[in-house]
């Protein structure tokens, strides 16, 4: 909880993010966002150098849904919600980005509002650029272009695999399917949640979550107290997640 909001409060208030330096560019060869790693830097310098180092806190909301995007997010050790709405006080997961991604898709793709609500799941730190920005540098960098038209077409098809393992498969299998992919983005096993914000983004009552995660843990896979979450055995984990895990992440390393 930061400043008397919890990290999945559907009306935290917008936040761009507080500047590691203000008004800096990133001047890091090998950024930590797998995106920019791979970019070429003979044709990215421009790009890269326009970027700023912002820290993103637990439980503030990037975008809200239906509004416009005024920046783009590249996560280094952060993790970011995608959550789908009906009004307000509502919430559903159907994407999580973190260092793999870029938050604010749409924008890449000609939309300046976002369907979706954006949110700080796990704290960290992300390059951010305006969206005006971005749309001109867009324009000059195909590799980005590229590079972004297939994460838009993975983060479309996680979308829809999300919606399906909410509809057909055990809570317990569900739970692990997230603890997995929360690992994948944040890059430890160990990272903060708590047991209502994962019944949040899962779209069930705290209750359920409590008991799926206790069964995980006397089995030895998963450590939790207070807030903090440890992995003890992924590969065991991974067995007992259902499909989609697997699914979605042969979509990402396609």
């Amino acid at each position: 909880m930061r400043d008397g909001i919890h990290p999945c409060a559907p009306h935290a208030s917008a936040y761009t993010g507080k500047r590691s330096q203000p008004g800096a560019p990133i001047r890091t060869p090998t950024p930590p966002n797998r995106i920019l790693a791979r970019l070429p830097r003979k044709g990215s310098r421009r790009f890269l150098a326009a970027l700023s180092a912002v820290d993103l806190p637990l439980g503030q909301v990037l975008y809200q849904a239906r509004t416009a995007s005024r920046h783009v997010y590249f996560p280094n050790d952060c993790t970011v919600s995608l959550l789908a709405v009906a009004d307000p006080a509502s919430g559903l997961e159907v994407g999580l980005v973190g260092r793999e991604g870029m938050v604010g898709i749409p924008l890449a793709l000609g939309a300046s509002h976002s369907p979706v609500r954006a949110l700080v799941q796990g704290a960290g730190s992300a390059m951010r650029m305006s969206a005006a920005r971005f749309g001109r540098e867009l324009k000059h960098n195909p590799a980005l272009r590229r590079s972004l038209e297939r994460c838009a077409y993975v983060a479309m098809a996680t979308a829809m695999q999300i919606a399906v393992c909410n509809n057909e498969h055990r809570l317990e299998a569900r739970l692990a399917r997230w603890l997995l992919m929360t690992r994948d983005r944040a890059g430890s096993d160990r990272f903060r949640c708590t047991q209502q914000s994962i019944a949040y983004m899962l779209g069930v009552r705290r209750v359920g979550v409590t008991v799926a995660a206790g069964a995980l843990q006397r089995r030895g896979l998963i450590r939790y107290r207070r807030g903090a979450m440890e992995i003890l055995d992924r590969g065991r984990l991974v067995a007992i997640s259902c499909s989609c895990y697997k699914i979605i992440r042969a979509l990402e390393s396609a």
